[in-house]
């Protein structure tokens, strides 16, 4: 009789554990909902000395060193597929990347696409971006030529692309995509407003030597989210780590249009410190743009802090593999290190994503 309600027991427990990680599967399965379309923004004419100006002035510049068939290949309308059409796979598996190839530019139109990138971008942006791509670079096998293989892969600086949509106007909507493996900058410009939504910024490898000097494409980020999730209490810890493990990001490539049901602690329960380091933290994805951009985004964040959210998955120990998000009503960033083969998360791979579910691609200010 004993051994029959062990085994019932048993069989009980089974069930409702089953039921438990049936319920978490599901709540996973169900978080990306379609965003809900968002009124217009008002589009503040840009002028020639402002970040916009400078910018328009920067690809022209690098246009006026193509030829009309290069300038044919890097230009795409404002409104055509090309917009959706970016990766953080490698050449060789994703193959439907447009423009100009970094490594098919002459050394005068590379020097011009770096003064474009050098004047769209803040100077740490710039080098997050230039980091990210000499870490591609040690992937490529040596004398590889290019690639990594018949049929695989390609690895290498040499394998990123820039594509204009739209032609430069300090009026008209146009953008810059510059990306390739690992890294997808996404940068509409309306007027004076510059919206870097959405972009993805990653590493592989997340820490290699370069002259002599380490270098951590993706270091701030790790650092500063560690330093917020052990500055929470017991009980802030409670409501920020999630129940389950998310092991890549959600709303990644090809999620765009939309959101997830916000999960986490409220910044409203965090103490002022810790909402100053959460703000930090966001500003290391916003601060890729150039300064002006970056403040004014910097400013709305701030305004809707009391409806942000940050959410944990993962061990809190520094150096342990872990995913993170801040969500607030203008604002979509994860952080989620890769599953290796063998199982367990990758702390050498890394990928991040930013965006506005409101504004990507700015679609609140091409909205007439």
């Amino acid at each position: 009789m004993k051994r029959i309600i062990v085994i019932t027991a048993l069989c009980l427990f089974a069930l409702l554990s089953a039921g438990w990680v049936l319920r978490l599967a599901a709540k996973q399965q169900t978080r990306k909902i379609n965003t809900t379309p968002a009124p217009p923004l008002r589009v503040e004419p840009a002028k020639e000395s402002d970040a916009t100006g400078k910018t328009v002035a920067a690809a022209k510049a690098f246009l006026a060193t193509l030829d009309a068939a290069a300038r044919a290949r890097v230009s795409f309308a404002f409104n055509s597929d090309q917009k959706s059409k970016w990766s953080n796979l490698p050449v060789g598996i994703y193959n439907n990347r447009n423009g100009l190839r970094w490594g098919d530019l002459s050394a005068a139109q590379r020097e011009a696409t770096m003064k474009l990138l050098a004047t769209a971008l803040s100077k740490q942006g710039l080098q997050k971006v230039k980091e990210i791509m000499e870490g591609d670079e040690t992937l490529r096998p040596p004398d590889s030529g290019r690639g990594g293989g018949t049929g695989g892969p390609i690895f290498g600086r040499d394998e990123y692309y820039l594509a204009f949509l739209g032609a430069p106007s300090l009026r008209e909507p146009w953008m810059i995509q510059f990306g390739g493996h690992h890294l997808a900058i996404n940068l509409t410009i309306v007027g004076k407003s510059n919206v870097m939504t959405p972009s993805l910024p990653a590493a592989q490898p997340t820490t290699y030597k370069l002259n002599g000097e380490t270098v951590r494409p993706l270091g701030r980020e790790n650092d500063k989210s560690f330093a917020l999730v052990n500055s929470l209490d017991a009980s802030q810890q409670k409501q920020a780590i999630l129940p389950y493990q998310v092991s890549d990001l959600v709303l990644g490539p090809g999620e765009d249009g939309k959101t997830i049901q916000p999960e986490g602690i409220k910044a409203s329960a965090l103490n002022a410190a810790q909402q100053n380091m959460l703000l930090d933290l966001a500003h290391e994805w916003v601060g890729i743009l150039n300064d002006e951009a970056a403040s004014a985004k910097m400013a709305e964040i701030k305004a809707n802090l009391p409806e942000t959210w940050f959410a944990w998955s993962g061990p809190t120990t520094q150096g342990s593999a872990a995913y993170f998000r801040i969500q607030g009503p203008t604002l979509l960033i994860e952080y989620a290190p890769q599953r290796l083969r063998g199982g367990g998360l990758d702390l050498n791979h890394l990928h991040t994503i930013y965006r506005d579910p409101t504004n990507d691609y700015g679609a609140r200010l091409v909205k007439r």
